[in-house]
This record gives C-alpha cells, sequence and structure tokens, in this order.
C-alpha cells in the first residue's frame, strides 16, 4: 500500500522544463547586426571584442549576483575591490618588469597570474574586513546598505589618492599578449582570447561548485530560503562572509583584466562600472550565476555593435536593453531570488 502511494506521488511530481528561449538572445542579435554592419570582417572583429568585454564584466559581476542573491545586500562598495585589485596588480607587475617585457608567453603569464594571485587575496581579504566593519550593522536596511556602501566606495577611491597617487597610470599589456592573431582575413587581439579563456574558465568553476559541491549547494539554498538553511542547522552567517569574501576576490580579478584591457588605470575604474555591473545583474536575475553570464554577454554585444552602427545612442544602449527585458521578463531572464 504505501509503495503504491509513494509510486503514484512519485508519478504526479511536476517536471521542470529548461528554458532555453533566453539562449538564443545573444544569437539573434550578432544575426541582426550581420546585415547592418555589412562587412564579415568588422563584425567578427566586433563580436570577438565584445565576448572578451563580456567575459571580464561577468568576471565583476559574478561575485555581486552571490552577494546581492545570497545576503539580500546592495553593495555600492563593489567598486572598491575593482579598483584595488588593479592597483594592486599594477604594483606587482612593476616589480616584475622583466618578466612583463619578455618576449616569452611564459613569463608573461607567470608575471600576470601571480599579479592576479595578489589582488585577488588583497581584494578578499578587504571584503572580509569590509562585510565585518561596514556591511554587517545594516543587513535588512537597503537605503542605509546604498549610502553606507557608496561612502565606502568614496573612502576607497581617496585612500588610493593617497597610496598610489591621483594621477593615470599606464597599465600596458605584457610584450607577448600585445598585437593580434591573424586568422585569413581575420585579426583576433591576443589579450582578447586570454581574457575569454579566464572568464569562461571562472564561469566554468562557479558553475561546477554551485552545482557539484555541498558548499554550492548550500549558497544555492540559502539564494531560495535563507531561513530554511539556518533551520537545518547550516551556519548562514559563515556562508554569507565567505560569499561576500569570493564575491569580492573575483572584482579583483575582474579589475585586473579590466584595467589591462583599457591599458590606463584611475581610481575611478571601479565606480564607473557599477552601473554596468547593477544592469547586468538585473538583467540576469537576481542571485542566477548563468543569468550573469548572458546579461554580461548580451551587453557587451550591444554596447560593441550599436558604438560602431549608432555612436549617438551607444551610452543609452545597455538601458534600452535592460527595459526590453525587463518588458519581457521582468524579474530577470534567470531569477532565483524573489526579491
Amino acid at each position: 500500500m504505501t509503495t503504491a502511494t509513494t509510486s503514484t506521488q512519485a508519478e504526479t511530481l511536476p517536471t521542470v522544463k529548461s528554458d532555453y528561449l533566453p539562449i538564443l538572445l545573444p544569437i539573434v542579435l550578432a544575426a541582426i547586426a550581420l546585415p547592418l554592419i555589412g562587412n564579415p570582417v568588422t563584425w567578427v572583429t566586433l563580436t570577438v571584442a565584445a565576448l572578451a568585454m563580456g567575459m571580464m564584466i561577468f568576471v565583476i559581476a559574478s561575485g555581486l549576483t552571490l552577494i546581492f542573491g545570497l545576503m539580500d545586500v546592495l553593495n555600492f562598495g563593489h567598486g572598491a575591490f575593482i579598483a584595488v585589485g588593479a592597483y594592486m596588480a599594477l604594483s606587482v607587475l612593476g616589480l616584475l618588469s622583466g618578466w612583463v617585457q619578455a618576449d616569452s608567453l611564459t613569463w608573461n603569464l607567470m608575471a600576470l597570474g601571480l599579479a592576479a594571485a595578489v589582488a585577488m587575496v588583497g581584494t578578499g581579504l578587504l571584503g572580509w574586513a569590509f562585510e565585518r566593519i561596514i556591511v554587517k550593522p545594516v543587513y535588512g536596511q537597503h537605503l542605509k546598505q546604498i549610502l553606507i556602501t557608496m561612502g565606502g566606495l568614496i573612502v576607497a577611491e581617496q585612500l588610493i589618492h593617497v597610496i598610489w597617487g591621483g594621477d593615470q597610470k599606464a597599465m600596458a599589456l605584457p610584450a607577448a599578449l600585445r598585437g593580434a592573431v591573424v586568422i585569413g582575413d581575420f585579426a583576433i587581439e591576443r589579450y582578447r582570447i586570454l581574457a575569454v579563456v579566464v572568464g569562461l574558465a571562472v564561469f566554468a568553476t562557479m558553475m561546477l561548485v554551485l552545482n557539484r559541491t555541498k558548499i554550492g549547494l548550500l549558497i544555492r539554498a540559502g539564494v531560495e530560503n535563507a531561513e530554511m538553511v539556518e533551520a537545518l542547522g547550516y551556519r548562514i552567517r559563515r556562508l554569507f562572509v565567505g560569499v561576500f569574501v569570493a564575491g569580492s576576490a573575483l572584482a579583483g580579478l575582474g579589475g585586473v583584466l579590466w584595467a589591462l584591457y583599457r591599458e590606463t588605470l584611475t581610481a575611478a575604474i571601479g565606480g564607473e562600472m557599477m552601473v554596468l555591473v547593477f544592469i547586468v545583474i538585473i538583467i540576469g536575475g537576481l542571485g542566477s550565476v548563468g543569468g550573469c553570464f548572458l546579461g554580461a554577454v548580451l551587453v557587451a554585444l550591444m554596447a560593441n555593435y550599436t558604438a560602431f552602427l549608432f555612436p549617438k545612442i551607444a551610452l543609452a544602449s545597455n538601458i534600452l536593453l535592460m527595459v526590453a527585458i525587463l518588458m519581457w521578463r521582468p524579474q530577470g531572464l534567470y531569477p532565483v531570488a524573489k526579491r
């Protein structure tokens, strides 16, 4: 009797349908842009550049989407970690100038890897202190979170001026990563290839951790129902701190990639990125790493195509994209947190 009842209940459980429609959006956008651009070589160049840009935006935004989704924290101070990570990497690369200027790709990658590691460790520790001192007292108070974290960003920018100076810094690419790889009529910049590889590696690692590990299960459960995770005996606050530290470290890595992409660095680099980062998070859906990845690609493609085709609306293009997507799906492409 019990077995039959259990079997009947199992048969009546609803099946979750996979939603692949949002994944088609970048393909549709690229297909629409091709005839408008006209020249296939230009289209490929713009598309590859957009993919590289999208990967860097994703690395920056991915940590914040978990912080936003899991902790319900509007952390406008995230830009501080972007800037500090970039400046820490600049200092390390200055000490390793021989490795950076060498024609060997191996030495160049070792220098970049060490600089990125220092930036991630440094911003991770900064994120831990930021959460304990600034964010912890204002959990659940959104207006205060906005004000106090924005204040933290301003203070961080001023401290950068004190430590590294207020002038614009040059952050040149390593010798072996300059120039482009030529394939037929197409030329693809070497650094953009590296940025795509790093972005995909971060995405794959995050998806593996979130979907194949116990800590990932707790994070995903905490995004959907933090009270339930706490009731099961897990210290959700410790999980919050760990996610905040990881998100800050990813922001530091993203800051390094973005500064090298621009080849210039100022203290305002983090603040300049925050509007774009929040657009990506809103488009993707709160708490969704996959949605954040898709949103970053869409934002980058839209920015590059419109800058080439319609320069006058390039600055507003991502706002228009966000409005269009939210009119279609008010909670974003793949929402996880229902807030």
